[in-house]
Order: C-alpha cells, then sequence, then structure tokens
C-alpha cells in the first residue's frame, strides 16, 4: 500500500516547484472521506474545516450530490454547451433565479479564474476600454487575465497583462492608514480615494473610463478581510454616475456561507452587473461561471460556447448541492455555527499578544498573526497553528499578503459537536505555541 510519504515524493518528482502541498515537508494525504471528516492513506482521522479551499460546501461523499453525480454518470457525462441538456439548462435557470440580477443570463466555466476572466472579457468589451479597478489585497485567479487583478505579490506570477489595472484602497482593515477611522468614516475615506484616482486619470473624462470594479465581498486568499457593511453600495454610487460596471467575484462568499446573507454582495445595498461564482456549488466537482443582466452578457457577437461548462455530471452536482443548500437552510446553519464558533473561541485566545485580528463572517473565520503586541507579521506563527491543528485532527487553511492568516472555512451543515471540536483544538494549539 502506498503511504502518505511516497505520494509526497512522487507529487514533488511530477508536477512544478511552485506547485507546494499544503504542511510543506509534511503533507497530508486525502484517501476518502465522509462528512465533515477526512482520512488519510494511514486511516488517521481529520476534522475538514477548509474543504479543499472552501470547495467541498456541504460534506463529503453526500448522499444527495453522490446520487445525483451517480444517475447523471450512466446517462452521460458530457455534451458541452453545443447541445442542448435538461440538466445544465435547469442549473442555469436555479442560478439566475437566486442570483437577485435582474433579466439575468448564465455562462457555466470549469472554474473560478475562467468565470472571473470571462467577467473581464464582457465588462471591457461592454465598455469597449482595457481600463479596470480592482481592490488591494485581491486574489482572483490564475489565469494571465485574472493574474492582472490579483495584487498579492506572493501569488502574481507575471506583470505582463493587456489590461490597464488600478488598485484602490479596499476591506482589508487591519493594514490600511485609514484603519483607526469607524465603519462610516473609514467607507467614506475608500471612497474620497476611488473618485480621486478616477478623477486624476483619463478614467475620469466624459465618453471615456473604467470598464469595471471587480471585487470580493469577503477577501478569500487575502485572509477573509471583512470591510464595513454598505462598503461597497457607497463605492457603487461613485462607479454608477461614471457607468462603469461593478462585477461581485463570489466564488468563496456564495452560497449562504457568510450566513447573514446567500451572496456577499447582499451586505452592502447594492445588485452587481455581474457576478461570478465556483468552489462550493460542486461540492468537489469543477463548476463555475458568471450571472449577468442580459445587456452586459449579450455585448458578445461572436459565435462562442464552452467545452466543459455546464457539463450534465457537473449541472447535476451542482442542482443537487444547491437544493440541499436551500432545503436545508445552510445559510441559517452557516450564521448559528459561525456565531457558536466565535462565542466559544474568542475568549480563549483574546489575550494571546501574537494574535492581532479574528475576522471574518459566518462560516469565514480567520486568525492573523503577528509580532507580540505589534503588526508586523508572523508567518511562521501561522504555519504553527496550521500544522498544530493538524497533529490534533483539524484541517485549517493559510493565507493573507503575507502568509500569516489562519483561514478557517467548515462545511455549511457543520454541527454544533464538530464546531465544539475545531473550537478545543485551536484553542490547545494556540496554547501550545504560548
Amino acid at each position: 500500500m502506498t503511504s502518505t510519504a511516497e505520494l509526497a515524493q512522487r507529487y514533488r518528482a511530477v508536477f512544478p516547484s511552485w506547485l507546494g502541498p499544503l504542511h510543506g515537508e509534511n503533507p497530508i494525504s486525502i484517501d476518502h472521506g465522509d462528512g465533515g471528516y477526512v482520512w488519510d492513506l494511514e486511516g488517521n482521522r481529520y476534522l475538514d474545516f477548509f474543504g479543499g479551499v472552501l470547495t467541498t460546501m456541504i460534506g463529503h461523499n453526500q448522499p444527495d450530490v453522490t446520487a445525483a453525480v451517480q444517475a447523471q454518470a450512466a446517462k452521460v457525462m458530457h455534451s458541452s454547451t453545443l447541445y442542448l441538456n435538461e440538466e445544465m439548462v435547469a442549473l442555469a435557470e436555479e442560478i439566475a433565479a437566486v442570483s437577485g440580477i435582474p433579466d439575468a443570463r448564465v455562462f457555466f466555466t470549469a472554474s473560478g479564474s475562467e468565470a472571473n476572466d470571462t467577467a473581464l472579457l464582457l465588462a471591457t468589451s461592454y465598455r469597449r476600454s482595457n481600463q479596470v479597478l480592482a481592490m488591494r489585497n485581491s486574489y482572483h485567479g490564475r489565469s494571465f487575465t485574472t493574474q492582472a487583478i490579483t495584487s498579492h505579490s506572493s501569488w502574481r506570477s507575471s506583470s505582463i497583462s493587456g489590461l490597464d489595472v488600478t488598485f484602490v484602497q479596499g476591506g482589508y482593515r487591519l493594514r490600511s492608514p485609514f484603519r483607526d477611522l469607524d465603519d462610516d468614516a473609514y467607507t467614506q475615506a475608500c471612497c474620497d480615494d476611488l473618485e480621486q484616482i478616477l478623477d486624476m486619470t483619463s478614467a475620469g473624462g466624459a465618453g471615456s473610463g473604467v470598464a469595471c470594479l471587480i471585487a470580493e465581498p469577503i477577501q478569500g486568499v487575502g485572509g477573509f478581510a471583512t470591510p464595513p457593511d454598505g462598503f461597497f453600495g457607497q463605492m457603487h454610487k461613485i462607479l454608477e454616475g461614471r457607468d462603469i460596471l461593478f462585477i461581485s467575484d463570489e466564488v468563496q462568499t456564495g452560497w449562504g456561507r457568510t450566513g447573514e446573507h446567500f451572496w456577499g454582495y447582499q451586505a452592502h445595498g447594492v445588485t452587481p452587473d455581474m457576478l461570478t461564482f465556483a468552489k462550493g456549488v460542486g461540492n468537489g466537482v469543477g463548476l463555475a461561471g458568471v450571472v449577468a443582466r442580459a445587456e452586459v452578457m449579450d455585448t458578445i457577437k461572436v459565435t462562442s460556447f464552452s467545452t466543459f461548462g455546464g457539463n450534465p455530471l457537473a449541472a447535476a452536482a451542482g442542482r443537487a448541492t444547491l437544493k440541499h443548500v436551500l432545503d436545508h437552510d445552510l445559510q441559517g446553519n452557516a450564521l448559528r455555527m459561525g456565531e457558536r464558533f466565535r462565542r466559544r473561541l474568542d475568549p480563549l485566545i483574546a489575550d494571546v499578544a501574537w494574535i492581532a485580528e479574528v475576522r471574518g463572517r459566518g462560516l469565514m473565520i480567520a486568525i492573523e498573526t503577528v509580532q507580540d503586541d505589534s503588526l508586523h507579521p508572523d508567518p511562521a506563527k501561522a504555519v504553527a497553528v496550521a500544522d498544530g491543528c493538524k497533529e490534533r485532527g483539524l484541517l485549517v487553511g493559510k493565507g493573507g499578503l503575507y502568509g500569516n492568516v489562519v483561514r478557517i472555512a467548515p462545511m455549511l451543515n457543520v454541527s454544533e459537536s464538530e464546531i465544539d471540536e475545531a473550537v478545543d483544538i485551536i484553542a490547545a494549539t494556540v496554547a501550545a505555541i504560548g
């Protein structure tokens, strides 16, 4: 039988050097999973609070999704958008209905990077401009186009782009020059900065300008940086006055994960012109896409199609996942379990000098680590927390501009006992680090 160590050696021999597994020299294998737990090749069990980067959203081997995938696999697994397929059409109808975007059209892709790439294609075509606004501390994907709107130097592999991108102040308050302001003043300062940027470029002139602003309502790889409620609503007032489109990247915030809302954008009193989705909706099966107003979506006049986007197998998984989320009010569960997690964890780590902030919303929770009583990032502490949790049977992720943020994202149907188990492990890990 293959061991985890042997598999890691084979991994490093065949994959590129820049593709590194979590936990560095001591990665784990995932052989199988059930509900909120996974097992490695040696039979060790872990509580999964990262879900393959917020992708396994309602549990491993979830019966509804497994049954839907097996039934569809026995019929036909692939057809592309060139052929009609009821699963694909029905899923598009269901996503359009819950999107909140009026007169919505849906285009399926195979990944979030491709979805964001498509949204940029639509926006720049619609506005006939290559000028794009993105947020500081953003991450939107690994494709050539989405790298241009990713502001993390540690994740940005190329500065070459056909886009003219400007990064504006956003939701990462801890290191913002405006961090000492209250919510309203912070939002106003960021909006003033946005207006000045527009006024100081050709984008501010009548009849010309920026194509779009793309933003994550809560920044994912950025360490679950969370702006004040209404933040993007205030920004949208500025954008709307200049006919600039707003794209909400809901790859990590969608489907009820924030608890209070089904989509992250709903915390801001705004309806985007487009939203992109991916990750959790397939519960592990590759499924992503763009929802846009018909006027924007139909700006493309040439014939096009998607080979793998909306294939019947992924569509069946998506329909089963979405139905389960809605039928079982997993958004409500995300709210309740997120509150329980914070209510139990916060007092246990409140006095730890190297934890600068615990933030997030619903089942998107982050712990930012710093050098004692300062804002100097301490990525080694984040590694120690992630590794210590793994050793105690809990899987969490990492992120943040400096790699110093622990990201915690349980399944949307996480139970009270699983929340309590995770909190106990995190508290024990933090205490052991000292």
